[in-house]
């Protein structure tokens, strides 16, 4: 672990190199399987009404019809996320070439909405421990292993790729000193994956 001003987080994210190649993963965070979709802060509950109809405009009837009848969230205060489709699709999705998009953030830079998306989907692949003491964490998962490898073509590394999550969610002064520390501790990672009974490592 490590502590910058007052942010815990685990060390992973400063030694992986990593770029989202949605040609490969189609935009698979969008779509996990499961009952809740992307966490929310709860004053991010009025900023998404404030914009919703903005969003609706790139979404299908279904959607549209789902949020009119069920709402775009769920849970409670300090426990929010976005509601799924047939217990996958973020209710905000809408495809384009087969490939998962949000809405919100489609809305976001058409020039028609001030909220971009919701904090835990710009910062992905990085997440939020909320158990216990609050630290970062790196999910490590199976979709985005061809960003793993774009991420070490490329030599880009996740915190750099991140940058605009991290300034927006902690601001620049500690983005700066995360990605100093990066560049001067930060080093390969490996990862391995059970893709069909048998190990594949990205390295």
């Amino acid at each position: 672990m490590i502590l910058i001003d007052n942010i815990l987080l685990e060390e992973e994210i400063t030694e992986t190199s990593f770029s989202c190649d949605l040609d490969k993963c189609k935009g698979a965070c969008c779509t996990f399987p499961g009952k809740y979709g992307a966490p929310l802060k709860d004053e991010e509950i009025d900023l998404i009404n404030n914009n919703l109809e903005s969003a609706k405009k790139f979404l299908s009837e279904k959607s549209i019809d789902y949020i009119d009848r069920h709402g775009f969230y769920e849970g409670n205060k300090g426990d929010y996320s976005t509601v799924c489709i047939d217990k996958k699709d973020c209710v905000f999705v809408f495809y384009k070439n087969s490939v998962a998009k949000c809405a919100l953030e489609k809305a976001y830079f058409n020039g028609e909405s001030n909220f971009r998306k919701p904090i835990s989907c710009h910062l992905f692949p990085i997440r939020i421990n909320n158990t216990g003491r609050k630290y970062l964490y790196f999910q490590n998962i199976p979709e985005c292993k061809p960003a793993l490898k774009k991420g070490k073509s490329e030599k880009i590394e996740l915190v750099n790729f991140s940058r605009e999550a991290l300034i927006r969610a902690y601001g620049e002064d500690w983005y700066n000193k995360i990605s100093e520390y990066s560049s001067k501790n930060g080093k390969p990672k490996s990862f391995s994956f059970i893709s069909g009974g048998l190990n594949e490592t990205v390295s």
